[in-house]
């Protein structure tokens, strides 16, 4: 938890794309942060808005090495509903 909130403060002060091992672009305005803690590898979605805001689309806790695209849908579906406000 505690490497979430320094990356997203982070985030907040030098902008979204700070790179590996913190953040990745997904492409198409959507980014990812890679987080590690105690009760595993940890992901959060997130975009920026107008203004510099950064919203937290999605999270979860990785239990395989690859992103499931479930996890990938919902933020997807998130992002579009939050571009389009």
């Amino acid at each position: 938890m505690a490497n979430f909130v320094r990356i997203t403060e982070t985030i907040v002060s030098f902008g979204p794309n700070l790179g590996r091992p913190y953040t990745s672009s997904l492409g198409e305005g959507l980014f990812e942060i890679r987080a590690k803690g105690v009760a595993g590898i940890g992901r959060a979605f997130f975009c920026t808005l107008k203004g510099r805001r950064v919203v937290i689309l999605h999270s979860f806790i990785k239990k395989s090495q690859k992103t499931p695209k479930k996890e990938l849908a919902i933020a997807c579906k998130r992002l579009k509903e939050v571009q389009n406000v």
